[in-house]
């Protein structure tokens, strides 16, 4: 077992933990109690993320919180409070495009965790994927983009475009994309044009079409649906509707 002195090393508030704890017999006992622990509660808060349980995922970042507060891995009980807060609030937008810095952060916890006790760390076997599928993004907000992008980077392709001319021209070049998420209220060329390209061009069999929309555009989804699309994806939606739309669920 290494010294204290390579926690605070890496960034472990041990003095004030061991306010708590007393001495380090005690916090090294009870931090082998965290490391066989936070397998599960890490993959509970997985779970649930990916099934947009967010009440679930709220008590499980609450979890983490506590435990990281307790042994002085203070930007860690942070980030669990930051998504502690966002499950709360049902803020699935939050949750996915800060969910990679999460578990960096509790990763890292681990591995300076294995490493003071030394704990063997089993290492995953990489796997390296060629990405054969592509989905084309097209929405003028960064935010829909980088959320998508989350939720999807390991397993396509993600092409992003803010217009109907940015759209048009990767699916003139691009013969990866088979999915497409489709906002129609967009600056230079609008949905309408991209969906009549797409006619135009026989591209409906080969790529699926989910429109992106806000609540309350009634006529205009009206007037989508006269298209061969998949569906129509109202905003805001969350994690799981969106990997529905890409799915064969149809949600028109």
């Amino acid at each position: 077992m290494k010294d204290k002195e390579f926690l605070i090393q890496n960034g472990v508030n041990v003095e004030k933990s061991l306010e708590l704890f007393g001495d380090m017999e005690t916090y090294n006992d009870t931090l082998k109690v965290f490391i066989e622990d936070i397998v599960s509660k890490k993959e509970n808060l997985n779970k649930y993320k990916e099934i947009a349980d967010m009440a679930n995922y709220a008590i499980y970042a609450h979890s983490i919180k506590s435990d990281a507060r307790y042994f002085g891995f203070d930007h860690l009980s942070e980030l669990a409070l930051n998504h502690e807060m966002a499950g709360k609030q049902n803020n699935m937008y939050y949750v996915t495009n800060n969910y990679e810095e999460f578990m960096k952060e509790l990763a890292r916890i681990e591995r300076v965790c294995h490493e003071y006790m030394n704990i063997p760390v089993v290492k995953e076997e990489q796997i390296i994927t060629i990405k054969d599928e592509a989905i084309l993004v097209v929405d003028d907000s960064p935010v829909i983009k980088k959320f998508i992008q989350n939720i999807f980077h390991d397993k396509y392709q993600i092409i992003e475009a803010s217009d109907g001319i940015e759209a048009i021209n990767n699916l003139a070049t691009n013969p990866k994309i088979n999915k497409m998420l489709l906002d129609l209220n967009m600056p230079n060329c609008n949905g309408f044009d991209v969906l009549n390209y797409l006619s135009q061009n026989n591209l409906f069999t080969k790529i699926k079409v989910t429109v992106i929309t806000g609540i309350g555009n009634y006529d205009i989804v009206e007037q989508a649906k006269k298209y061969p699309i998949k569906g129509v994806l109202l905003k805001p939606f969350n994690e799981r509707d969106i990997k529905n739309a890409l799915e064969e669920t149809e949600i028109l």
